[in-house]
């Protein structure tokens, strides 16, 4: 008997052997199914983790409208704004975060569309609004007294959902501290 004839008798004849290379076998087909159904689920828990929301509350303690916000935290993120932007959905926004409450100045140099602008202080009370900012001005918008958050919405925006100076931002989903 040849040395390859004993070796497959002796596989042939101990199930051990043969139970262990059927488990390996499966395992080498289930590894890439595996792998792929973890990274999708990945990839879903990615997607599933909340969008950064800007709640407004009214001074009665409701909200009147909760807005989807890209986070502005940092310098550039900042001078960038929502230049360029051609269209702003009606539920979506940018929040400017600053280090610490001071007189904020803002304008609309290639700024596309027209804004109203919240300013709210280090608790999120609303102290001012500029309404309606004009697209592609370098005049300057400000409020009076010191802000330390910015909501840039659509133009128009407040008085639709009857937002008004002592109503509150409420942040959601993220922690409204400026980097830089």
């Amino acid at each position: 008997m040849s040395l390859l004839a004993a070796k497959r008798s002796d596989h042939e004849m101990n199930p051990a052997r043969k139970t262990s290379s059927k488990i390996l076998r499966t395992l080498l087909l289930i590894a890439p199914i595996v792998a792929v159904t973890i990274t999708v689920m990945a990839a879903f828990a990615a997607c599933a983790q909340e969008q950064p929301k800007v709640a407004i509350t009214g001074q009665d303690g409701r909200d009147l409208i909760v807005v989807n916000v890209e986070v502005a935290a940092t310098n550039a993120k900042r001078e960038l704004g929502l230049m360029f932007r051609r269209h702003l959905d009606e539920a979506a926004g940018m929040i400017f975060l600053f280090k610490q409450p001071q007189h904020l100045t803002f304008w609309m140099k290639n700024t596309l569309i027209p804004l109203d602008m919240i300013f709210a202080d280090s608790d999120g009370r609303i102290v001012g609004i500029v309404e309606n900012a004009a697209p592609l001005s370098e005049s300057i918008d400000a409020v009076d007294g010191d802000s330390q958050y910015v909501l840039e919405v659509n133009g128009g925006f407040c008085k639709r959902h009857g937002v008004i100076a002592g109503d509150r931002l409420r942040f959601i989903g993220f922690v409204p501290n400026a980097s830089d």
